[in-house]
């Protein structure tokens, strides 16, 4: 399992200039990865692009191995108002995933609104449910565009933790602006720059870290700066 950019531009229409440009660089193997870098650079027209939704380039800019089926989840991610959150995890869930959908409603802790409708809940409770709503479908990548924004620092980090046990053999690209969480869970971090800096894109390895986790403060550091210096 695989992908690869190369030498992939993109620029909106009736734009000036690309928003990417060149960005060339491979990721291999499962696991929980990231994008990072500061806003404007390009991470959610790159995620667009990888699940189908902005129009890239032709050619072979992009090549999948061991990839057919890639989701993107979002903040903010609506459903009909109206929608009961329970019926439509019900309805939306295959037979075969129905064990995994009680599994992540405990973990996510989305139990006491699963009888409300979707815009009674918070942005966080929004997010989590939504993000359950992709977890129970069939993937290979899973594109999270900061689809846990608004949820509180220790659930996040039970959230990852759990998907990374569930999910071992799937591919993650959690797009997120909190630097240290992406140094401690992520197994590679793809960092954009903006155009013109001619540091293109760099994959940094980050500490991806699991359940039941010692942190090692230093190395966490280490992480956070050697992602800081490549934006």
């Amino acid at each position: 399992m695989r992908f690869e950019c190369r030498d992939l531009t993109f620029t909106y229409p009736e734009a000036d200039n690309p928003v990417l440009e060149n960005l060339t660089f491979s990721m291999a193997a499962p696991g929980f990865n990231a994008v990072f870098g500061p806003s404007g650079v390009g991470k959610t027209s790159f995620a667009r692009i990888l699940a189908g939704g902005n129009s890239g380039p032709g050619g072979n800019a992009l090549i999948y191995e061991g990839i057919a089926t890639i989701l993107y989840s979002y903040n903010q991610e609506r459903l009909p108002g109206w929608a009961n959150t329970g019926r439509h995890l019900e309805k939306v869930c295959p037979q075969k995933n129905s064990d995994l959908k009680k599994e992540l409603v405990k973990i996510f802790k989305v139990e006491a609104f699963l009888g409300s409708r979707f815009s009674q809940l918070s942005m966080g409770q929004q997010n989590r449910m939504n993000l359950i709503r992709y977890l129970i479908q069939d993937f290979d990548l899973l594109i999270l565009d900061e689809s846990l924004a608004n949820v509180d620092e220790a659930l996040r980090e039970t959230i990852i933790l759990a998907i990374k046990e569930i999910f071992p053999a799937k591919l993650f690209l959690y797009i997120s602006h909190n630097l240290m969480e992406v140094a401690r869970f992520c197994k590679d971090i793809l960092v954009l720059s903006r155009p013109g800096k001619n540091k293109g894109a760099v994959v940094v390895p980050g500490q991806n870290y699991e359940t039941g986790y010692t942190a090692d403060p230093q190395a966490i550091d280490r992480s956070m700066l050697e992602i800081m210096n490549a934006v």
